[in-house]
């Protein structure tokens, strides 16, 4: 993996984390990030940004990551950029709380074991 490719996952890994802490400052509450614009918007940031970096990453990493869904995150990224005020709030949280964890996960397990070979 080249130098550029970690970076890259590791801002991946950063936003997520950020994600986590705006979440974790308002204690997960799902009401609360209902009724929290600022909250709403620093998470969407974040989701761009991750869709952002998404885009600059190699083909060959995403060849060897297949299992992460690189093209919805893009995607995604795509649609809260465009769409922001049309974004579903429901579908937003369970991205937040489902999705991101996973990815993050994903992309450490990734970056693990391309630091073993």
């Amino acid at each position: 993996m080249n130098q550029r490719d970690k970076l890259i996952i590791d801002k991946i890994i950063i936003y997520c984390e950020r994600i986590y802490e705006y979440l974790s400052s308002y204690q997960f509450e799902r009401e609360v990030f209902m009724n929290t614009s600022i909250l709403q918007d620093a998470c969407a940031m974040c989701l761009v940004q991750i869709g952002e970096l998404s885009s600059l990453l190699s083909e060959e990493i995403k060849q060897k990551t297949s299992h992460i869904p690189w093209r919805i995150i893009k995607d995604t990224r795509n649609f809260y950029v465009h769409n922001y005020g049309a974004v579903d709030l429901e579908s937003f949280w369970i991205a937040l709380n489902e999705d991101v964890p996973i990815l993050k996960q994903q992309c450490r397990e990734f970056l693990q074991k391309e630091t073993v070979h």
